[in-house]
């Protein structure tokens, strides 16, 4: 099992176009700004494209994390210390067996999902509580990344 960079970049993308989609004042924009007590002056002068260099470079981290989350080989990889080519030959057996098993888009949304609630939301929650900031705000960060989760975690696990 190698590391897809290809697949790692698109998962780190589409943490990008889902924020496009949820931060839009159509959607969750206007009361994100309001819930974070942001303003459009606050806003001007940020210089946006160090900004989504650096999300795109921590979307990216986050999506080799997924692959850990998602894909349940990598477990079977540890087991061996990631030293794939000395192992016993019932790893060979068993990844032939069991190598492509739960390697689904739906499979990987589902762990990603799951990922977003059970330690995106907490991580944001107990921020969030310390900012002093309500309910709203961690509804919409955390809802922001239980579906960006779900789409990168689909995007690691799916992409064969």
């Amino acid at each position: 099992m190698e590391m897809n960079f290809l697949a790692l970049a698109a998962a780190a993308l589409s943490a990008l176009v889902v924020g496009f989609v949820w931060y839009n004042p159509n959607v969750f924009g206007n009361a994100w700004m309001k819930a974070a007590d942001m303003t459009e002056d606050k806003m001007k002068g940020a210089n946006m494209a160090k900004i989504f260099i650096l999300a795109f470079i921590f979307a990216f981290i986050l999506a080799m994390a997924m692959q850990m989350l998602t894909i349940h080989q990598i477990g079977a990889m540890g087991m061996v210390g990631a030293d794939i080519e000395n192992a016993l030959p019932s790893y060979a057996a068993f990844m032939a067996d069991y190598g492509t098993a739960h390697r689904t888009f739906g499979h990987g949304a589902l762990h990603g999902i799951m990922s977003g609630i059970f330690v995106a939301l907490p991580i944001i929650g107990t921020n969030a509580l310390f900012e002093r900031k309500g309910a709203k705000y961690i509804l919409i960060n955390s809802g922001y990344w239980i579906v960006t989760m779900g789409v990168m975690g689909a995007i690691v696990c799916g992409w064969v």
